[in-house]
């Protein structure tokens, strides 16, 4: 595969990760499960961390270094789903592992932002700059608020299909 087709998937599986996180995270903070939407997000966020191995290195780049931790934290969140259906202490593990991954694509997105939208390089060409700090920033203050809505929030026993979810509330009352 060649690097343009390459970054092309690895694009596009990582705009399908985020998406379905933040619908997964959404319905965590509404306390609901979304199952269809959760089994979308675990995929295309395992692949867009696979992917990022398969571009050219020569060191690991720190995007790689995220994807593995997202590659640690993902199979015990699937084991908190799949095998250990939220009970105890795995609902917390569930919450707290989703929301962190889908964070760490998020960072990885706006570091992506920053290097390849030309406003953003020339406001931080470091990446160490006030506003690549300041937005990091007041992204993990967002992501930690998310996480600890949906932490407070979410009850395992409720269960919304990806259908539903993707139906306004009004529409649903019906």
């Amino acid at each position: 595969m060649n690097i343009i087709t390459l970054t092309l998937v690895h694009t596009i599986i990582s705009i399908v990760a985020i998406t379905a996180g933040l619908v997964v995270v959404g319905g965590l903070i509404a306390g609901v499960r979304i199952d269809g939407w959760t089994g979308i997000f675990l995929v295309t966020t395992a692949l867009t961390s696979i992917t990022g191995f398969f571009f050219p290195f020569s060191q690991l780049s720190p995007s790689q270094w995220i994807g593995i931790i997202s590659l640690v934290v993902l199979p015990f969140v699937i084991a908190a789903r799949y095998w250990k259906d939220l009970r105890g202490v795995w609902r917390g593990i569930y919450v707290v592992g989703t929301v962190l991954t889908l964070y760490l694509n998020f960072f990885v997105l706006m570091v992506q932002l920053f290097r390849r939208i030309p406003a953003l390089l020339v406001a931080a060409p470091k990446q160490t700059e006030p506003p690549f700090v300041l937005s990091q920033l007041l992204v993990l203050a967002l992501f930690a608020w998310l996480g600890v809505a949906a932490f407070r929030r979410f009850r395992p026993q409720v269960v919304v299909t990806a259908k539903q979810a993707s139906v306004p509330a009004a529409a649903m009352s019906r």
